[in-house]
């Protein structure tokens, strides 16, 4: 089994349930605050991988809702430096194993890529379904 760094945002209630499925597959699962993490551009572009920059970014995040920031409109550079400055527009979770770095959860390519035990039907676990705002999601017990 792996051992995942999970950088969430703490207290999102997807990111509780994609860490106890992760748990419940054998994996070790070390969860590190996306918010207060020190980024460096290159460090997060590497998560990103092929994926078109809209991808990267968390389309429940405020700017995003309110139309202040449009991801499909920025460059790499542009949108790495929006989510430098505010971690809510990333897409999360964000997910280390061995140097592979991936970002969302999407089940069934995290099954492809590590293992899940089992899978939750008809719930998309990366949609807020709290606030939108930089305060914690409430804790949803496991």
């Amino acid at each position: 089994m792996a051992t995942v760094v999970f950088y969430e945002k703490p207290g999102c209630a997807n990111n509780t349930r994609q860490k106890v499925m992760l748990a419940a597959a054998g994996h070790t699962v070390l969860a590190r605050s996306l918010l207060t993490e020190k980024w460096e551009a290159q460090r997060l572009r590497a998560f990103f991988g092929t994926l078109p920059v809209a991808e990267w970014f968390n389309p429940s995040a405020p700017r995003i809702t309110s139309g202040e920031v449009r991801p499909g409109a920025l460059d790499e550079s542009a949108a790495l430096a929006l989510m430098l400055a505010d971690p809510l527009l990333i897409r999360r979770p964000l997910m280390e194993v061995d140097g592979q770095r991936r970002v969302g959860f999407d089940q069934d390519a995290v099954h492809r890529w590590i293992g899940l035990a089992s899978k939750m039907p008809h719930e998309n676990l990366e949609a807020c379904s709290k606030g939108h705002d930089a305060r914690p999601c409430p804790v949803v017990a496991a």
